[in-house]
């Protein structure tokens, strides 16, 4: 089936979507939203070609409803909410990112997901100058970032987040990126640069002077193919680093096999997937 929403669909706390069992597209509207809940899950989908909607009247609940502004067109965005899990999703050609965390958001796991065809893939921290994100932390595992992407695989503000096992097709700009001093932890990924000799380097720092030398950014097991190469910095706090390891990063020769079925999963109903 393919869901297309006229307005974002805003999930309440204490919710899964699950499309296991089905072909299920949300494409070519609206898109998710995760806004001010928690304990959430999305699993299973099909989700492209969102694009910007709003400035309307938009259910919340059941029972109620309230005027929403323009949302940017995000497959999946999560604003300040909590314990959220994204898992085996396939997602593509949105209007901004494909999933964004913003707005102190924390305890977000994005998984077994395959990403392609897209710009700006994902956002994790509101702005710079917003600190309820510095107690952001995201765990980014077992993904495939396939063909066709450019930038923020992810891109991160603030917080702590470990990049752990995730399978780098190729990138056109850069892969991991940054700004106010977040703490990243990549661990056991593949990273295989494309053909353009000027999007060899996996990691950008967005900042106007040299103080990126002391944020803490490590590669431990990095696999790193056709020139690709990761400048790490800072001093390697272990105290930063522990917030930032949220499970056992297996070697990077087996993120082939790790990824292998990243994306929406084609089950067949009544079979167990």
């Amino acid at each position: 089936m393919v869901i297309t929403l006229k307005h974002e669909l805003l999930i309440n706390s204490f919710k899964t979507i699950d499309g296991r069992g089905a072909d299920v597209h949300i494409a070519n509207g609206a898109c998710l939203t995760i806004r001010g809940v928690t304990n959430v899950i999305v699993h299973g989908l099909s989700i492209h070609d969102c694009k910007p909607t709003g400035n309307a009247m938009v259910r919340t609940s059941p029972s109620s409803y309230g005027y929403r502004t323009m949302a940017d067109g995000d497959a999946i965005s999560i604003y300040a909410s909590s314990h959220v899990w994204i898992d085996h999703n396939s997602l593509a050609k949105c209007a901004d990112g494909l999933v964004d965390a913003t707005m102190g958001s924390t305890a977000i796991t994005i998984s077994n997901n395959h990403f392609s065809h897209h710009n700006e893939v994902m956002l994790l921290g509101h702005s710079d100058s917003y600190m309820g994100d510095k107690g952001m932390q995201v765990t980014v595992a077992y993904n495939h970032f396939g063909e066709g992407l450019i930038q923020r695989m992810p891109r991160c503000r603030h917080g702590y987040f470990h990049v752990v096992n995730n399978d780098y097709t190729s990138w056109e700009m850069y892969a991991i990126g940054g700004s106010a001093n977040p703490t990243i932890n990549s661990q056991g990924n593949r990273f295989l640069a494309s053909n353009n000799p000027f999007a060899k380097e996996v990691t950008k720092r967005i900042v106007n002077d040299e103080t990126w030398k002391s944020w803490n950014w490590k590669s431990e097991g990095d696999r790193l193919l056709n020139g690709a190469y990761f400048t790490a910095s800072g001093k390697r706090e272990a105290s930063s680093y522990a917030r930032a390891s949220s499970l056992a990063a297996k070697p990077s020769s087996l993120v082939a096999t790790l990824t292998s079925d990243a994306g929406a999963l084609h089950c067949r109903k009544g079979v167990r997937c």
